[in-house]
């Protein structure tokens, strides 16, 4: 699954890869490291003309019950293979389709009892777009509008069934030219794939950062030699 994740383009950048306005966005603070289940606020890509501000973890339109936020927990992500079963993403997947630009996002290699977190990033662009969906749903206490997204995840691809070899999942990461047409709706979801395995790199980080208080810094993407790895495939 895809739960932690950076943005770390400027807006500028943003706007030129997608085309889109920034006139709307504040000034952009570098993410390098974002766990999903904060739910940080993300700059998403629509259909419409600008860039808007979402929240992560979708709360459909029609959620009218008391705890909203164990219920964003729920839906970080949305599995491809069941997008048309579930209530929370089916009416969506026409209509209220997003892209959620990434610099990368992290994810946990299992060796025996050992976790190893991995930084997987773009090999030649700084952006990855990631398919995702959106809603908006009103707060009855604040009453306002809140929209907020979920990323759509996919079977993993051989560098990713390698990285998360405990539920080989990844998220459907688009090719640049399929961005719009699947922003247009048009095609089922099902049949865009993740992008192949040789435009993506990756490398193991330091545990004790992403583990802590403070991993939101550009050392949480930095690469470290992978001794535990080594060792653990000597026993």
């Amino acid at each position: 699954m895809c739960y932690s994740n950076s943005s770390t383009s400027s807006n500028e950048t943003l706007r030129q890869r997608y085309k889109r306005s920034v006139q709307l966005l504040p000034p952009e603070t570098p993410v390098y490291y974002a766990n999903g289940f904060s739910f940080p606020t993300w700059r998403i890509i629509t259909k419409a003309p600008t860039i808007t501000l979402m929240k992560w973890g979708l709360i459909p339109h029609w959620y009218r019950g008391n705890t909203p936020l164990d219920f964003a927990s729920k839906t970080l992500n949305a599995r491809i293979e069941t997008l048309h079963e579930k209530a929370s993403f089916k009416p969506l997947t026409a209509t209220h389709r997003c892209v959620v630009p990434s610099s990368g996002f992290f994810e946990f290699k299992h060796l025996n009892a050992v976790k190893i977190p991995y930084f997987i990033y773009p090999k030649e662009q700084s952006i990855f777009s990631m398919a995702g969906l959106y809603d908006e749903w009103f707060n009855p206490e604040t009453k306002e509008y809140l929209r907020c997204f979920t990323i759509i995840t996919a079977a993993a691809n051989p560098l990713m069934e390698e990285i998360h070899n405990s539920k080989k999942r990844m998220p459907l990461i688009l090719p640049n030219n399929q961005v719009e047409q699947y922003l247009n709706g048009t095609d089922k979801i099902q049949h865009f794939s993740p992008i192949p395995p040789e435009e993506m790199s990756a490398h193991p980080i330091a545990k004790g950062i992403i583990f802590s208080q403070h991993a939101n810094v550009p050392a949480v993407q930095q690469p470290i030699v992978n001794n535990i790895e080594e060792q653990t495939r000597l026993f």
